[in-house]
């Protein structure tokens, strides 16, 4: 049996992976989720998955005596670190807790892990530490990083710490850098669950600028084969791209959903752009496809076309974190299992 240790697993990415790793190998693996349930951390994420294979843990990766102790408490074969603070408007509004998370957390696993050693750490990072593009190119694994946000220079600055670990002390460290991801159980700030939300309620759709903004976007389940590719084949050291061959302007994206949604495009609503904002991502993710094998599925049309009927069908699910009574499901939970 592998042990797993998925940080940030009541998130987006993080509880899609654990339904992933679940639905693929059932009893092989044990998993332990551990999340400090900040605003983007929805237990509700995993009310389907309470099973003896999975474990959660309130806790924060801040705090070093926790992850200690954790680590010390339970075998851990594989940590996939997905916890981060993710929104690129709050890193502008608001930056410190950015790093005190993405890189001071980081480091702090990594602590863990040297004094008690696992097989892999995989971390988890994005192609917006590569910066903005032109009208042409890709991000390759050698592109230099070049961030342009303090979400993404807080996401850089982690990677090479990482980096640094695996380097000078041999802790066994594999980064990915994604695209967009999109799909279900996505906070509803991102765009496209926000503009779908808004559409259902024939609220406005706020586009930054002209639309023009490219995006290449991932289907979420997509990026968990991806990295479950990267635990069972991936080689200790390395980065790997994973791209979604999906180059969308953000305009374009906008129209497919109210496409979907039968809405008409008055709902658009052109607002001041953010500072700083990239023009262009786009993943070059030949290293995967060749040394492991890995290439996206989901095509746009059945992503786009999925992830709205999910949202759609799950309109409780998005107006309970609207509301913000989302927040209260663990404590209800917490109550329940002291009896």
């Amino acid at each position: 049996m592998t042990t797993f240790l998925i940080t940030g697993g009541a998130g987006f990415i993080g509880s899609n992976f654990i339904r992933y790793l679940l639905n693929q190998y059932g009893n092989v693996v044990r998993v332990h989720t551990v999340d400090a349930l900040t605003y983007a951390g929805n237990l509700e994420n995993l009310r389907d998955l309470s099973n003896s294979s999975h474990l959660f843990h309130k806790a924060d990766i801040t705090d070093a005596e926790e992850m200690g102790s954790l680590f010390k408490k339970e075998s851990i074969d594989v940590v996939v670190h997905f916890a981060a603070e993710s929104h690129v408007d709050r890193s502008i509004q608001a930056s410190r807790k950015f790093f005190e998370t993405n890189v001071i957390g980081t480091q702090i696993l990594l602590e863990s892990i040297r004094q008690y050693p696992v097989k892999k750490f995989i971390h988890i990072s994005t192609d917006e530490v590569y910066g903005s593009l032109g009208e042409s190119g890709t991000f390759s694994e050698d592109s230099p990083l070049k961030p342009n946000s303090p979400y993404a220079a807080s996401k850089a600055s982690a990677d090479l710490v990482v980096r640094s670990y695996f380097k000078t002390y041999g802790v066994p460290a594999v980064i990915t850098r994604c695209s967009n991801n999109y799909g279900p159980y996505q906070f509803p700030e991102k765009m496209i669950p926000l503009m779908i939300s808004n559409m259902l309620e024939d609220r406005p759709l706020p586009v930054y600028g002209n639309g023009m903004n490219i995006r290449d976007w991932i289907y979420v389940e997509d990026h968990c084969r991806a990295i479950d590719c990267v635990i069972q084949k991936g080689k200790i050291g390395e980065i790997y791209n994973i791209g979604g061959n999906s180059e969308t302007r953000n305009i374009d994206l906008v129209k497919q959903l109210l496409k979907l949604a039968g809405k008409t495009e008055s709902l658009i609503q052109f607002v001041p752009d953010r500072p700083g904002h990239d023009y262009r991502y786009a993943i070059d993710y030949s290293k995967i496809k060749r040394d492991l094998d890995w290439e996206p599925k989901v095509t746009p049309e059945e992503g786009l076309n999925h992830t709205f009927r999910w949202y759609l069908n799950h309109q409780k699910w998005w107006k309970r974190i609207q509301s913000g009574e989302y927040r209260q499901y663990y404590e209800k939970q917490y109550k329940m299992s002291l009896g």
